[in-house]
Order: C-alpha cells, then structure tokens, then sequence
C-alpha cells in the first residue's frame, strides 16, 4: 500500500528588485504561488540591510529571491554584476538560500499595470515568476 502523498509546507519568501537607488521588496508564498508588494527601501548602506533585517524577522522567509537585470539579448551588464553582489550580501549577512531570476521587462510590466509603487510591484512579479517555477 503506497505511504501517504508528501505534501511539502508552504514556504514564504521575500523578494528584491535592487537598484542603486532603491530596492523594491515583495513577499509571497509557495501555497498560493503569489506575491504582494511590500514597499520600497530608499536608504543605502547599512540603514537599507537594517530595513532588510526588519522585514526578514517580520516575515520569516524561507528563502529570498533578488532580480537580476540582463540586457534583451540575455548579454550581462553593470547592473547584473551590482544585482549579484546584493545577492551575495543578502546571504552572507542573513544565512538564507537566495534565489535570482532574470527580471527583464519586470519594471516596464508593473508600469503598464499602472502600479503606484514600481520598485515594489515589479518585485512581486519577480516573485511570481520565481514562484511559478517552485515544485
């Protein structure tokens, strides 16, 4: 007789749409496989990772996902290489498993959604994204 379905638990993430300006912060979970649009940190230095740490504790993510711009052919460029060493910091500094997703068109998809908050929205559909993609 089969064991019963293994059924994994609903994990939380947060999610970043870094720019050098501000960063763009979103949660969601695998249950639902969406995501909302948390707000936008315009701090730099420590003050933004302190922001960071805040929602971390807040939300009690599993794992976070961070947007990674490429250029429309797939080629890398400045802000691929910053994006990464965010990533990077986010690990490092939070001992989490950080996920990233190519963010193409995501600022340009949440303005044509009309979203307030753009840094914002256009994390949640890097999440989304991410999420569509979680078994």
């Amino acid at each position: 007789m089969p064991g019963p379905l293994a059924v994994s638990s609903p994990r939380c993430y947060l999610a970043f749409d870094y720019g050098t300006k501000r960063v763009g912060v979103a949660a969601g979970n695998s249950l639902t496989a969406s995501a909302q649009p948390l707000t936008t940190i315009a701090a730099a230095g420590e003050q933004r990772f302190r922001r960071i740490e805040q929602l971390i504790r807040e939300w009690q993510p599993s794992a976070l996902v961070v947007g990674v711009p490429l250029h429309p052919d797939g080629a890398e460029h400045v802000n691929t290489l910053r994006a990464r060493r965010f990533a990077r910091q986010l690990q490092g500094r939070f001992r989490l498993t950080v996920h990233e997703v190519d963010e193409r068109y995501s600022s340009t998809e949440a303005r044509q959604l009309g979203a307030a908050d753009v840094d914002a929205a256009s994390a949640r559909i890097i999440l989304e994204q991410f999420l569509r993609g979680v078994p």
